[in-house]
């Protein structure tokens, strides 16, 4: 995969849908960044604010870049060919020397990288035009990353003599879940909230009985973001081979997924979601092996782009990209997974 051709791309997939099919051409081991890249921009919510994006200035930058990018598919009068991400790449080398080699890198790292580096340069602009009005009202805004990707956990820890229970929020752009092999992302997501227990050496400072406790301690979901970008932890540092080897466990993801671990009084408990792209790992280890991308348009239906190539996929399809069981071998599993709200 990732050197095909480009055929598929060149010629109409789909004349229904009014979605934008386009390959990406690959220079070297990009392939982790064409597959973000795809995710992305079948990321409705992110995509709108990204084509309808001003900056203030006529300076480059990674998100005027990929404006770039997004724009050139959108207003394509073709439905189907191939553009290349030259500029982009070249400046994602450029700003950041961990992608500046030519080597495979790790696609989940450049997402965090990317919408970090979006949601910085949104607060500078905000910054900027306080200084330059203070009147003019930015102060309470919520740049439209953190409105689209970021959500609340709250970090809940009960001492087990007064039972007092303290709660410390952080926010996140996406969850790293650990995983187990033949599961789901449900079980995952369970998983990632169980209860743990803090004994011996790791007892709890507890400021009520101002002394260590025993205390159990959990991690739930206080605010869910309209896009929920789930991580599957695949990647284990082996020590015995002194670098990281794969799970290629199969963990099951469903195209409707009801989240339930959230805290008491959080946002929206139980909020649904709908699959809309998964970013997957083919391979045995992060450094080596290939990224592809699938992806949902909006007219319900499914292409799976590998580069320059793009070819329609079943939804049933999915199930091949769940990992491994046991008489299989393939190496081809969900390493990424992209969740839109759905309103109810």
């Amino acid at each position: 995969m990732g050197n095909g051709t480009s055929s598929n791309a060149e010629h109409p997939v789909d004349g229904t849908t009014s979605d934008r099919l386009f390959g990406l051409y690959n220079f070297g081991n990009t392939c982790y960044c064409n597959s973000i890249i795809q995710a992305l921009y079948f990321c409705r919510p992110f995509r709108e604010r990204v084509l309808a994006y001003k900056p203030p200035s006529r300076a480059d930058t990674l998100l005027t870049c990929l404006a770039e990018v997004f724009t050139c598919i959108h207003t394509n009068r073709r439905k189907n060919s191939v553009v290349t991400p030259k500029k982009f790449i070249a400046k994602l080398r450029k700003e950041n020397v961990q992608f500046e080699s030519y080597t495979q890198q790790d696609a989940q790292e450049l997402f965090n990288y990317l919408i970090n580096t979006f949601a910085d340069l949104l607060e500078g602009e905000k910054k900027a035009r306080l200084e330059e009005d203070p009147s003019c009202g930015a102060g309470s805004e919520v740049n439209w990353v953190h409105e689209i990707f970021q959500g609340t956990l709250t970090n809940e820890t009960k001492c087990m003599t007064c039972e007092m229970v303290k709660y410390k929020d952080e926010s996140f752009l996406d969850l790293s879940v650990d995983i187990l092999d033949n599961t789901s992302i449900s079980a995952c997501l369970r998983g990632f909230s169980l209860t743990e227990t803090l004994s011996s050496e790791y007892k709890y400072y507890c400021d009520t009985c101002r002394s260590k406790q025993e205390a159990q301690k959990r991690m739930l979901i206080k605010k869910l973001p309209p896009v929920l970008v789930l991580h599957l932890k695949r990647f284990k540092y082996h020590e015995q081979l002194g670098r990281f080897t794969k799970l290629n466990y199969r963990v099951a993801f469903p195209c409707e997924l009801r989240v339930f671990n959230t805290a008491h009084d959080a946002e929206q408990a139980e909020r649904l979601y709908q699959l809309m792209a998964v970013v997957i790992h083919c391979g045995t280890g992060p450094n080596r092996g290939h990224y592809i991308t699938v992806a949902r348009t909006q007219g319900n239906t499914w292409y799976l782009f590998d580069d320059d190539v793009v070819d329609h996929i079943d939804a049933r399809s999915l199930e091949l990209f769940f990992g491994s069981v046991a008489d299989t071998k393939r190496q081809e599993s969900g390493y990424i997974l992209f969740y839109e709200a759905v309103a109810e």
